[in-house]
This record gives C-alpha cells, sequence and structure tokens, in this order.
C-alpha cells in the first residue's frame, strides 16, 4: 500500500461537513461552505477572493454584468455596490440599463410564470403577446413601460447629446444616470434611480459595448435618424484602458458572460498588467469553448490575468449566488474579520 508521503497530488485534507444551525449570519454559512466541496468550495472562495479584492484600497475594481439582473430583482444590490464603493468601473448590457430606467421612472416588473398548466409553451405566450405582455422566464413587463421609457429618452436624455458631434457610450450612461434621478425626484418614486443613477452620482463609469443590442440602442438609432446625434463606440476604450493602466492592483468581479464579460477581461490585454483578482458567476458551461462558461484560469493563458492571480469560477444561478456572495463580503468587511 503507498504511504501518503509518496503521493505527489495527494494531500491529506479531509472534506468537512457544513455544519448548518439556526442563527448563522451569511458569512458563517459561507465559511462553512468552504468546508464542503464541489459548488459550496467554490462559492466559500469567491467569497474569499471578492472580500480581499474590494477591501485593498490599492485594487481598482471592474464589474462585468450580463443577464437579466435587473427583472430578477438585483437592482438594488448592484446600485448600491456602485454607491458604497466596491466597484470602480462597470461593463454591462443596454438591456441592463433600459430595465433599471424603466424603474426609475416608476415601471416595474411583475411576477408571472415561465409556463401555463393549461396552455402549451406557444399559447401561453402568445396570449401574452395578446395582452401586450413581454416575458423574461417568470417575469412579466408590460409593453407600455417601454413605451414610457422611449419618452423619457427623447424627453430627458438625448436632446442633452444632440449638441455635440460625437459622444462617447459611457456619456450616455451618465447622462440616463442624470435623468433618472431628475425624474424620480420629480415625480416621487418610491423605487429610487437605480444602477445609472448611482454611478453617475458617484463617479463611477458605465461601459456598454454592445448598447445597439437593447432598447436603449434602437431608441438611440431611432432618434439619430433625425437629429444630431452620433455615438462613438470606440470612445470608451479610451477611459476603460486608462482606468487599466493606471490601476497599482486590477479585479475583476464578472456576474454572467457575453460581451460585458470579454470587455472587461480583454482590457488586460493592451496595458502592462493583468488581474490580481477574478471572480466570475455563470452558468454557462466551460465544455462549449465559448467564452461566457470560460474558467478564468483560461483567461490567465490569454495574459489576462496575472500568474499569481487569485481567481475562482462559481457555476451556478447569479441571482442565487450573487446576493450570497455580497451579502457574506458586506458582513465579513464590517467585522474586520
Amino acid at each position: 500500500m503507498t504511504e501518503d508521503g509518496d503521493r505527489e497530488e495527494f494531500g491529506h485534507n479531509p472534506v468537512g461537513h457544513a455544519d448548518i444551525r439556526a442563527g448563522m449570519t451569511v458569512d458563517d454559512l459561507a465559511r462553512a461552505y468552504g468546508d464542503a466541496s464541489i459548488g459550496a468550495r467554490a462559492v466559500s472562495e469567491a467569497v474569499d477572493v471578492t472580500a480581499e479584492m474590494v477591501g485593498r484600497e490599492d485594487t481598482t475594481v471592474f464589474m462585468g454584468l450580463a443577464g437579466a439582473m435587473v427583472p430578477a430583482g438585483m437592482r438594488t444590490l448592484v446600485a448600491d455596490l456602485l454607491r458604497d464603493g466596491y466597484v470602480d468601473a462597470l461593463v454591462t448590457t443596454g438591456a441592463t440599463l433600459t430595465h433599471d430606467a424603466i424603474e426609475a421612472i416608476g415601471g416595474k416588473h411583475h411576477h408571472g410564470r415561465e409556463d401555463h398548466p393549461e396552455r402549451s409553451a406557444h399559447e401561453h405566450d402568445e396570449q401574452l403577446r395578446e395582452e401586450g405582455i413581454d416575458r423574461i422566464y417568470d417575469v412579466y413587463l408590460p409593453q407600455e413601460h417601454f413605451t414610457a421609457f422611449e419618452s423619457h429618452l427623447r424627453e430627458e436624455v438625448f436632446p442633452a447629446l444632440a449638441g455635440a458631434e460625437t459622444v462617447g457610450i459611457q456619456r450616455l450612461t451618465a447622462e440616463l444616470g442624470r435623468a433618472n434621478t431628475a425624474v424620480n425626484d420629480r415625480e416621487d418614486i418610491a423605487a429610487g434611480p437605480g444602477i445609472a443613477a448611482a454611478a453617475h452620482h458617484h463617479d463611477v463609469p458605465i461601459y456598454c459595448p454592445a448598447i445597439q443590442d437593447s432598447v436603449l440602442g434602437l431608441q438611440a438609432w431611432m432618434y439619430a435618424q433625425r437629429s444630431a446625434l452620433t455615438l462613438d463606440a470606440l470612445a470608451d476604450m479610451d477611459g476603460l484602458n486608462d482606468r487599466a493602466f493606471a490601476a497599482d492592483r486590477a479585479g475583476a468581479f464578472v456576474v454572467g458572460g457575453g460581451v460585458p464579460k470579454n470587455f472587461v477581461l480583454q482590457t488586460m490585454l493592451v496595458v502592462p498588467g493583468a488581474y490580481d483578482y477574478g471572480v466570475q458567476l455563470t452558468m454557462d458551461p466551460a465544455e462549449t469553448g465559448g467564452l461566457s462558461g470560460a474558467s478564468l484560469d483560461e483567461a490567465r493563458s490569454w495574459g489576462k490575468l496575472e500568474p499569481d492571480a487569485r481567481n475562482v469560477s462559481v457555476y451556478a444561478d447569479a441571482t442565487i449566488t450573487l446576493p450570497l456572495v455580497v451579502a457574506a463580503v458586506r458582513e465579513r468587511l464590517a467585522s474586520g474579520a
């Protein structure tokens, strides 16, 4: 029988069994996860890495945000991260900003269902279409909210930008945050002005590299047909890359995949350094070879992460993992543990 001392790979490190008790804090739960393995261990490690990343004053944190996180109820969580200084730059989708603005001006996303017990999937969604309801998995959004959003853009946002020859997308997102706040305050809307507003008021730039792929982008294109509004997609590369170049240390906190993930990670291809920390929360599998599910270890092969970077990928629904990680990190930093 082989002695443990003769084994190169094996080390004596037994898997523990999570001790779950009444009265545990979220950070207690995250630490208990660390005694276990598989997904639980990954979540615990994500808390460890995120807490170190956001807790260091010399680390610039770049957040990538994709998916239906606002319709799913994560709007306040993300806005608070920006407001409280956890994030230095946000890369997201036009859809995120669209849904964020809809709530800022008084619209609501509503609980629905992904299917109907008495109808086929086709019949269910056809009924929603006839009733003017858009479905995002189990969330319903009345189409009149998009109409209100379009009016908001034409009346409150685009006119302030139309005088410039060209406008960077980050300038548009800042103007959107300003306008969302103005309407929110004027109409005394209880929901709060949200993500774009928090970023604008706390000097956190929002980059939206695929803005065309959204109602926000469609409306900007339509407005530009009759007014002097020109968006410069390359202009944002300056601000993002300059921020990465100036960072003493850098961290990537990526929720979901797609363009926001790649835009955050590729920034390190044009600066001398690379990310010292990386956390991604995704449901996309690595086996497809696509970027959305690619591990952060794979990103190291491209030079996007430092050789000794602390990184972890959590493969699970981000509407579950993001609140858990953020709550544990906030608690840990507040306690100084």
